[in-house]
This record gives C-alpha cells, structure tokens and sequence, in this order.
C-alpha cells in the first residue's frame, strides 16, 4: 500500500503569482480564444463513427463534415472532421494509413493570430520546433514542445474562422514531473500571456487516483482556455494520465447516463474534491476524459 505522502514539497507560490519578471517578458497577444483550440483525438477508422456520436450524445453540440485528407508534411490519409460542443471541441482523426512520426503525441491544437510569430514567441519561452511549420488543407501548422515533454500543435487558418463562445471552458490537463513544473509554468505563462489562478502544493490525492497523498496542483487561465499542470512522481494508477481533457457539465449524472447509454464507459466514479464532482470515462475508440460539475 502506498504510504501518505507529498508528491512535491510546498513551494513559494509568490514566485509564480507575483514575478514581475513575467510580464516584462511575456509574448504579444497570439491566443484566439478558448473556442478555437481542441482535443486531438486520434481512434481507428472502424471507431470514428460511434466516437462522434457517444461524444457529441453526451455533450451535445454537432460535426462539421467529415473529410478526408493529409493533415500531415509527410504522406498519409485520414478522415478529419470537428466535433463542437457547448463544453469543449475535439479534431477527430480516423488514419487510414500509418501515422507519420510524432503525430498523435501533441494532446491540443491552439489557434494563433500569426504562425511565425507564435512559434518565435514559442523558442523564446522554452519551447522546442519538433515539426516545422507545414501547410495543410485550410491553413498552416507546427508542433512544439514545452519543457517536461508536452506536446501541442500550433494552427493558423487561411480563412478567419468564427465559433460562438463555449458555455463551460474545457480544462487542459498536462502531467508533468517536479523537476520540470516550474519551467513549464514560466515557459507556457511567457508564452500565453496567462496567470496562475492557484497553485496547491497539497491537493488531495483521489484527483490522481491515490487517495492516502496528497500532490501539487497549478490552475492555469490564458486567451488559450484554462489548464491544470498535475505535478506528480509519475506512481499513477490507470486511468489517471491518460485523461487529456477534462469537461465541465452543469449535471454530471446526467452527463455519465448519455455516455454509458452509447457505449463510453466510466472508468472512475464520480467523486468529490475541490469543490468539484469528477469522473473519468472511456469513449469509444479508446479516447479518456475527465468530466466534472462544480458543486455549489
């Protein structure tokens, strides 16, 4: 059994909350808004169908139509499509080919004001140009990673797109490890221009799936949406690190009903802690989310 423990020793949060130094050094203003970035979500061709329509079942909203393309510099071929809900989009791949390298490791795609600039605002918070800038059917892209080894994609579309606002802003979720916490809150702060909302040296332990611990937790707001960093030893039981995204309902039975109804399956039951009632469930194709209301 897991002996209770700190994941990380309390830290001076004024470091994060109050560096004056970050905002001399913070990047322009390249986010779009919260509405513009998705969850990459990447399922067999076979799944896509009953993906989207368990997804777009439980939090309702709808699909642009599927396509299908190279979203990809090197040569391949998947169906693509957008499904858009009230509380958060997925870019939905279905690969009828082999999955170019390191495709399928970036977790988001944020859309940016301006490409070149974002990723010079990128390299000077930290980040590393893992694929260059590339053109794909609607516009230009790159993937980056953050100190800690996240990944994500960097859009620009040819054509400004134009997306209502979300009701509930969906929760970017990014394990990383003590070592590398504070460079990927500097780096990615720098980078969006964001603040941190809290920063919770002990947060209770049943968020990651170790109920006698305790672990840091860092809120994250930005013009890209809002991210939790779950700083952890990396000791996590399944499913907890798979889960990307986490989505806010305003009724979360309801929520986990419509799921299970069409074939999602709920890997955690619900539980309470930060003034939230959670879940983890399985889509299906594979897709692990984290779903929560806020308890009032």
């Amino acid at each position: 059994m897991l002996r209770s423990r700190h994941l990380l020793s309390a830290v001076v949060v004024t470091t994060l909350l109050a560096a004056p130094a970050l905002a001399r050094e913070s990047a322009p203003q390249i986010g779009v808004g919260p509405q513009y970035d998705t969850t990459h979500v990447y399922v067999a061709p076979d799944d896509v169908e009953k993906f989207a329509a368990s997804f777009l079942a439980t939090f309702g909203g709808q699909s642009t139509k599927q396509v299908v393309a190279t979203v990809t510099p090197a040569p391949s071929s998947t169906t693509s499509q957008l499904l858009q809900t009230p509380v958060g989009t997925v870019s939905l791949f279905g690969f009828k080919t082999g999955i170019p390298y390191p495709f399928g490791a970036e977790r988001t795609g944020y859309l940016v004001t301006d490409l070149d600039a974002a990723i010079k605002a990128a390299k000077a918070a930290g980040a590393d140009v893992v694929v260059a800038p590339f053109p794909d059917p609607i516009g230009r892209d790159a993937v980056i990673q953050w100190p800690g080894g996240v990944n994500m994609q960097l859009y620009w579309h040819t054509t400004k797109p134009s997306y209502a606002a979300f009701q509930t802003v969906p929760e970017n979720r990014v394990y990383v490890s003590p070592g590398r916490a504070e460079a990927f809150t500097r780096a990615f702060l720098r980078f969006s221009n964001g603040k941190v909302v809290s920063d919770d040296p002990k947060a209770p332990g049943i968020e990651i799936g170790r109920a006698n611990d305790h672990y840091r937790r860092i809120r994250i707001e930005s013009a890209f949406g809002k991210m939790a960093v779950l700083v952890t030893d990396g000791q996590l039981p399944y499913p907890f690190g798979r889960e990307m995204t986490g989505y806010e309902v305003a009724d979360l039975k309801a929520a986990l009903d419509k799921a299970k109804a069409t074939g999602a399956i709920v890997l955690v039951a619900p539980f309470a802690s930060d003034r939230r009632e959670q879940a983890v469930v399985q889509f299906p194709g594979g897709y692990v989310a984290e779903i929560h209301a806020v308890v009032k």
